[in-house]
C-alpha cells in the first residue's frame, strides 16, 4: 500500500546531498521537523521547519546528548496508523505522525581512525539516531526510513515518480538497509570496547624500550614486571629480551612444573589402562589419561637455553650443574647470546660453568650469593630471579594484525590421550623421553621436530615449511654435536603428513615416535611402526606455534 509522505523528520550529520531531498519535500507541502545543525542548514536553503523543541517543548541539554529522545518524537515515528488506541493516544498527547525520517549517524569510525582520545571517541557514540533509524524501521508498515546519504538519490527518485508517495515494499527496502546500518555501526562499537579492554590489562604501567625487534622500530612495553622478578643485575631488558623471556618461562612452566600434591610418582609408575583390543595385530593399545602419573615431571633440575623464542638446548638432571651441562651440549653454536633458565638455585659450581659463555639472560627462582658474584663480573648480563613459579602466566594472547586483534587462549596441556599406537608399548625410558619431547617441541616454531635422548634435546628443526625439512635439520643437527641417536625418541608438533618422517628417523635410529595424529594418513605411519617394532604415542592434541 502507497502512504503519501505529509510529514518528515530531518536531523544528519553529514548535510551533502541533502539539498535536493529538502527542496522535493518542500514543494510537496511536506512538514519539516529538525535539530541543531541540520535546522540551521534547512533554513539557509530557505525553507520553513518546525524545531524539534517545540515538539518535545525542552531544549538540546546535557551538550547535545538529549535533543530528541521524548515520547513526543518517539511517538510520532512508532505510531501505528491503523491502530485506534494510538491513533487516540496521539492525539491525546499532542503528537503529530511523522512519515519520513531521514537520520545518519556520528562518525564514530571515522573518530576512532583519526585519534586516540576516549573522549572523544565516547561522545561520537550516538544514541538518538540509532534509535529513531530502529524505531522508524520496525513500523516501515506506515513510516519510510533513510539512514544513509547514499540513498538520498534513490529517495529522490521514488518520490518524483510517484509524487511524494512510497509503497510497502520499498519501505521495507529501506527499513533492511537501515537495520544493516544500526547492525554495521553497533558492531564498529562493540570492536573498539573490545580492544579497549583488551588493552586496558596493559595500560597500568607504560616502558619506553630502546627500540622494537630492529633499531629502526619504536616499541613501548605496557606492564609491571616488579610483580614477576627481581633484576639482581644487568641493562634494561629489551624488546627481542622480553619476548625471548616470555618463551622461556612458558618452556620451564610445562617442563618443571611445581610437584602435583601428594607429591610425585615414581618414574617407573607410569599408569595406564588398556582396550581397544587391535585384531589384524593382536596388539594392545594403551591409553594413558591421568597427568598425575607421568613420568618424574618437576623432579629433577631443568635447565633450557632459549634462541629467538625457539629452544636450542634443554636437559633434565638430578643436579642444576648437570642440567646446564646437558642443555649445553645439545647446541653450544645456538647457545651464544641466548637466554637461560633453570627451575632450582644457581650455586657456584653453576655459575662458574655459565659465566664461560656469552649469554643475555639468566632466569631463575633462586642464586647463592657467592654465585652472584661471579655473574655479576659483567655489568650488561641480565640477572632475574622470579617471585612466582607461575610469574607471566596468562590465559590469553594477543596479536595485531590486519587492522585488528586476535585473541586466542594459552596453549595449556600437552596432550589429550596417551595412546600407544605403535607395534610395542613404549619402553619405561621411552616414556620419559617421548613425554619430555613432545613438551619441548611444543614450544619450537612450526613446522617443528624435537629429538630427544636420556631426557636431552639433542636435536631440533623448526621453522620449516615442510615437516622433511625439520626432521633433516633436526638429524643434522644431531650429527653435528656427534650424538648417537640409537634409541632416541622423536616428537612432532603435527601429525605426520606421510610415512616418510618415521622411516627416515628409523633409519637413523629412532625407536619411538610421539605425534597428535589427525592425518588421514595416519594409517600410513602407524602400520609402518608396527611392521618395524617401533613404538609410536599418539597424543590427540596438536602444538602449531606460528
Amino acid at each position: 500500500m502507497n502512504k503519501k509522505i505529509q510529514s518528515a523528520l530531518i536531523s544528519v550529520f553529514y548535510k551533502d546531498g541533502l539539498e535536493n531531498i529538502v527542496q522535493l519535500l518542500a514543494e510537496f507541502g511536506v512538514t519539516i521537523y529538525s535539530t541543531g545543525g541540520t535546522q540551521a542548514f534547512i533554513e539557509k536553503l530557505g525553507h520553513k521547519v518546525v524545531p524539534v523543541e517545540d515538539l518535545t517543548t525542552y531544549p538540546s541539554i546535557l551538550g547535545g546528548r538529549v535533543k530528541t529522545l521524548h515520547p513526543s518524537v518517539f511517538g510520532g515515528i512508532l505510531g501505528k496508523r491503523d491502530d485506534a488506541q494510538h491513533l487516540q493516544e496521539m492525539k491525546q498527547y499532542n503528537i503529530p505522525e511523522i512519515d519520513l525520517v531521514i537520520v545518519d549517524l556520528y562518525p564514530f569510525e571515522e573518530t576512532v581512525a583519526s585519534t586516540t582520545e576516549e573522549k572523544a571517541i565516547i561522545e561520537k557514540i550516538d544514541i538518538g539516531g540509532p534509535s529513531m533509524i530502529r524505531g522508524a524501521a520496525k513500523n516501515h508498515k506506515d513510516v519510510t526510513v533513510v539512514a544513509n546519504k547514499r540513498d538520498y538519490t534513490l529517495l529522490e527518485n521514488i518520490l518524483k515518480e510517484q509524487n511524494g508517495e512510497t509503497s510497502l515494499d520499498q519501505r521495507r527496502m529501506f527499513a533492511i538497509k537501515a537495520f544493516d546500518v544500526c547492525t554495521a555501526y553497533d558492531t564498529a562499537i562493540s570492536n573498539y570496547f573490545h580492544q579497549l579492554s583488551m588493552a586496558t590489562p596493559f595500560n597500568k604501567e607504560e616502558k619506553i624500550l630502546r627500540y622494537g625487534e630492529n633499531p629502526h622500530q619504536k616499541a613501548v612495553f605496557f606492564g609491571n614486571l616488579n610483580e614477576l622478578f627481581d633484576q639482581l643485575n644487568g641493562k634494561e631488558l629489551s624488546y627481542n629480551n622480553l619476548v625471548d623471556v616470555d618463551a622461556a618461562m612458558q618452556l620451564i612452566r610445562d617442563a618443571a612444573p611445581p610437584p602435583p600434591e601428594g607429591g610425585i610418582s615414581d618414574s617407573n609408575s607410569f599408569t595406564t589402562h588398556n582396550s581397544n583390543q587391535t585384531t589384524e595385530t593382536n596388539k594392545t593399545t594403551t591409553v594413558i589419561t591421568d597427568s598425575k602419573n607421568l613420568p618424574s615431571e618437576g623432579r629433577e633440575a631443568v635447565f633450557a637455553i632459549i634462541k629467538h623464542t625457539n629452544v636450542c638446548g634443554i636437559a633434565q638432571r638430578p643436579t642444576i650443574k648437570e642440567s646446564w651441562e646437558a642443555a649445553l651440549a645439545g647446541d653450544p653454536e645456538s647457545a651464544f647470546g641466548g637466554v637461560l633458565i633453570c627451575n632450582g638455585t644457581i650455586d657456584k659450581a653453576t655459575a662458574e660453568a655459565i659465566n664461560e659463555i656469552f649469554f643475555e639472560v639468566l632466569i631463575a627462582p633462586s642464586f647463592d650469593e657467592d654465585a652472584l658474584l661471579i655473574l655479576k663480573s659483567k655489568k650488561n648480563r641480565i640477572l632475574l630471579k622470579t617471585k612466582t613459579e607461575h610469574a607471566g602466566q596468562s590465559s590469553e594472547m594477543f596479536r595485531s594484525l590486519l587492522n585488528g586483534v586476535l585473541v586466542q587462549g594459552a596453549d595449556e596441556g600437552n596432550f589429550a590421550d596417551w595412546k600407544e599406537a605403535g607395534a610395542r608399548e613404549s619402553t619405561a625410558e621411552e616414556k620419559e623421553d617421548l613425554f619430555f619431547s613432545n613438551l619441548v617441541c611444543k614450544h619450537l616454531k612450526s613446522n617443528a621436530i624435537a629429538l630427544v635422548k636420556n631426557k636431552q634435546l639433542i636435536g631440533k628443526g623448526c621453522g620449516q615449511t615442510s615437516r622433511i625439512d625439520s626432521l633433516r635439520q633436526a638429524l643434522e643437527k644431531a650429527k653435528q654435536f656427534n650424538f648417537n641417536l640409537d634409541g632416541a625418541v622423536m616428537a612432532s608438533d603435527a601429525f605426520f603428513p606421510f610415512d616418510d618422517c618415521v622411516k627416515l628417523g628409523h633409519e637413523a635410529g629412532i625407536t619411538a615416535f610421539i605425534q597428535p595424529g589427525g592425518s588421514i594418513r595416519d594409517n600410513d605411519s602407524i602400520e609402518y611402526c608396527k611392521t618395524n617394532n617401533l613404538a609410536m604415542v599418539i597424543t590427540g592434541m596438536r602444538h602449531f606455534k606460528h
